[in-house]
This record gives C-alpha cells, sequence and structure tokens, in this order.
C-alpha cells in the first residue's frame, strides 16, 4: 500500500506547517496490523519523503519525524507491511487523544 496519495500530499501542502500550532491536524493515520505502534502525522515533507506527527506503541509516546520511506520498507510478520488508515478522519491531536486515551 502506498502510504502517501497524491490526494494527502496535497492536503499536508494545504495545510502547511503547523510547528506553531498547539492543537495541530492529524491528517493522516498509519498502523502496524502486527503490533501496537500507530504513526499520527500532521506535517509530510514531499521532497524527504518524511513526516512529522505524533508516534505511539512504543515504549513512550512522543512527536517527532518519521520516513515514509522507512515505514512502506518495514517488513514485519506474516508478510504485511504498515498500512495507512483508510477511513481516518482529520482530527484535530486534543480530541483525538480524548477519544483514544492516548496520554497516559
Amino acid at each position: 500500500m502506498k502510504l502517501i496519495t497524491k490526494a494527502l500530499e496535497e492536503r499536508f501542502e494545504k495545510i502547511g506547517d503547523q510547528s506553531e500550532i498547539q492543537d495541530p491536524i492529524i491528517v493522516a493515520k498509519f498502523f502496524n496490523p502486527a503490533g501496537r505502534q500507530t504513526w499520527y502525522a500532521s506535517e509530510y515533507d514531499k521532497e524527504n519523503n518524511i513526516c512529522f506527527g505524533y508516534v505511539t506503541g512504543f515504549d513512550f509516546d512522543e512527536w517527532g519525524y518519521f520516513s515514509i520511506d522507512e515505514l512502506e520498507s518495514l517488513k514485519l510478520p506474516f508478510g504485511l507491511k504498515v498500512e495507512r488508515d483508510i477511513f481516518f478522519k482529520e482530527i484535530r491531536f486534543q480530541e483525538l487523544v480524548k477519544q483514544k486515551d492516548l496520554e497516559r
């Protein structure tokens, strides 16, 4: 599965830099179907094919950069790959936290 579609690319470009926004819009969600890791993207750098966003499911949850190339190349158990949640709807981060109880 291609994680960044043309439509997502255009949406990220329209939203632009959210680094100064306290409650950014989460545009896309990527997840490990064989584990608990999830990557919530709020920004995308097309030139470097990297996203900035909130990452959960490791020993800690944090904001940071992640490479789409690396996510697409991960080999997971049973031949699975990292997937994009095609049903995910844009949401403000604080609302996502309320819905998913991301803060521990």
